[in-house]
């Protein structure tokens, strides 16, 4: 299942939104405002927003071009990609790419939640 966030534009430089990207606390402040839980660790985070599971991810990859979330869990196999380019000094394109292997079931009952928090976290990104 790969869903697709809208490209958006960022008033911050590709080096800042990395340098933000790279701590897990820093997060936090683009969850929704379902958010119930959030805890950071070392390399990345986990969080519950109402009416979910809990769900953890670890900071797999941060580079000039992009951010890469994994699943920390080995039962739900996603990540969450972010893709930076840079468009002026202080502005950055954003679009964020969710890829997941999931059962037909868990498919069908993941799907309208996943493409709101990917709505939502796109919506908290382009107020940065």
């Amino acid at each position: 299942m790969n869903l697709e966030g809208r490209k958006i534009t960022v008033n911050k430089s590709a080096a800042e939104l990395k340098q933000m990207l790279e701590k897990p606390e820093d997060y936090r402040s683009l969850m929704p405002d379902t958010l119930q839980n959030f805890e950071s660790r070392d390399n990345g985070f986990k969080f519950s927003l109402k009416g979910m599971p809990e769900i953890a991810l670890t900071i797999d990859e941060v580079s000039e071009n992009q951010v890469v979330l994994k699943s920390a869990s080995s039962s739900l196999d996603f990540s969450l990609r972010g893709v930076m380019n840079p468009v002026s000094e202080n502005q950055t394109e954003v679009q964020l790419l969710f890829e997941g292997k999931f059962n037909p079931f868990i498919k069908m009952m993941v799907e309208k939640p996943l493409k709101t928090f990917l709505g939502t976290l796109t919506d908290n990104i382009e107020k940065l």
